[in-house]
């Protein structure tokens, strides 16, 4: 399904230059949950910004479901995020003056009304927050707020979910309940990619890579 060939990423010019990626080439498969893991400053995250097109590589290529993507425009990659591609970050990244409903709604902007606040209201059930609906961020958990959160990357129904330290605001019991979260999404065939330092995460996971200066070591 996805597959990363031979990426590297140099930030800067010259004696300034900091090679974040090192020729790295992956493949993922549809249906599997991989996490990548690393020491800080290892290249994770901009492994997992690249694949999803938030940040550029200086070579290679990354290809999904045989399609190469990282050389798209921005257009073409609104539309690529709306339909295939999904991304949770540590942060939450809600709307504070918008309420659940409506912070899961924002990637269905044009869909047609009646189906989008119907798929909104399946995934928040999914997800265990129906009794929450009108609630803004502020009135929330942190737990509560990553749920949002992950019920809005979902929402589109994506190929593809990748996260960047989704549990890593959060107090063992509570990012124990994403972890389960994250487990029974990929046991409905959702393709999952995350990024952690948490040698625990790691063990529910599918499939696990090391990533140290760059490269992948493990």
């Amino acid at each position: 399904m996805l597959e990363i060939k031979n990426v590297s990423k140099v930030y800067g010019d010259g004696e300034t230059s900091v090679r974040a990626l090192n020729n790295v080439s992956l493949k993922v498969a549809a249906g599997n949950f991989v996490v990548i893991m690393g020491p800080s400053g290892s290249g994770k995250s901009t492994l997992l910004n690249i694949i999803g097109g938030l940040d550029s590589l200086s070579s290679g290529e990354v290809l999904l479901e045989g399609q190469r993507i990282d050389n798209l425009d921005e257009d073409a990659l609104v539309t690529l995020r709306r339909g295939k591609i999904a991304y949770v970050f540590q942060q939450y990244h809600l709307l504070p003056s918008l309420t659940a409903v409506e912070n899961v709604l924002l990637p269905l902007v044009f869909t047609e009304k009646n189906v989008a606040a119907s798929q909104a209201l399946e995934i928040l059930k999914k997800v265990g927050l129906e009794k929450r609906l009108s609630h803004r961020p502020a009135q929330l958990s942190g737990g509560e707020q990553q749920r949002v959160a992950i019920a809005r990357a979902l929402v589109a129904k994506p190929k593809l979910v990748l996260a960047d330290e989704p549990t890593g605001n959060m107090d063992q019991e509570t990012g124990r309940e994403i972890l389960d979260l994250f487990k029974e999404l990929n046991s409905e065939e959702h393709t999952i990619v995350m990024v952690t330092h948490n040698p625990e995460i790691a063990r529910h996971a599918r499939e696990s890579v090391l990533l140290c200066d760059g490269q992948i070591v493990s």
